[in-house]
């Protein structure tokens, strides 16, 4: 275990390899699940803000389900998360016209339409965070729709945490991705 701050990192993060391969799993964890993708209070708010400048990017089933239930709904284990269309796809959720699924939000954020990104959860993924009183658990979630993104992280020798560089960076800063980089790379020469 890897300990920074108040960060408690599971060793998985920096030993196991992942890299999207959105071309053999289509999109799969928009889609499978219990529950929508959980979300900061911060996040409740900022849906609820932007969900006008980015209704365009939904689908019909998204924008149904939001007006039916909100921009958010609340899970026993997660709290607040977002909708999902039948149990299971997200309400913010895109398909293409070769079944890829994608990010509604992300598109409008990639467009310049909104400054929001996505879900951190979403951009952490693989990674779930689990807050307690006077730390953050930061561990490796394995999923079976990711079996993919493993193999095509062994293939490429990236491991989980460089591949959410970004996402990391977003959520705690430079300079612990920087800290955990250099505690990687001593650990794992």
């Amino acid at each position: 275990m890897i300990i920074i701050d108040d960060k408690y990192i599971s060793d998985e993060v920096i030993e196991e390899q992942f890299v999207c391969n959105l071309s053999a799993c289509k999109g799969a964890c928009c889609v499978a699940g219990d529950c929508g993708a959980p979300l900061d209070k911060s996040e409740v708010k900022t849906l609820k803000k932007i969900y006008p400048q980015i209704k365009s990017y939904l689908r019909e089933e998204g924008i149904q389900e939001i007006a039916r239930t909100g921009t958010n709904t609340i899970d026993d284990e997660y709290g607040y998360v977002t909708p999902i269309v039948n149990k299971g796809i997200c309400a913010y959720a895109t398909i293409d016209d070769h079944g890829m699924v994608g990010c509604g939000i992300e598109k409008a954020y990639k467009d310049g339409v909104v400054d929001f990104r996505k879900p951190i959860s979403c951009h952490l993924y693989p990674i779930r965070i689990k807050k307690y009183e006077s730390f953050e658990a930061v561990n490796y979630d394995r999923w079976d729709v990711c079996k993919p993104a493993c193999k095509n992280g062994k293939t490429l020798q990236v491991p989980v945490y460089r591949f959410l560089k970004d996402a990391l960076i977003r959520k705690y800063g430079t300079e612990f991705y920087e800290v955990l980089d250099q505690i990687a790379r001593k650990e794992h020469k």
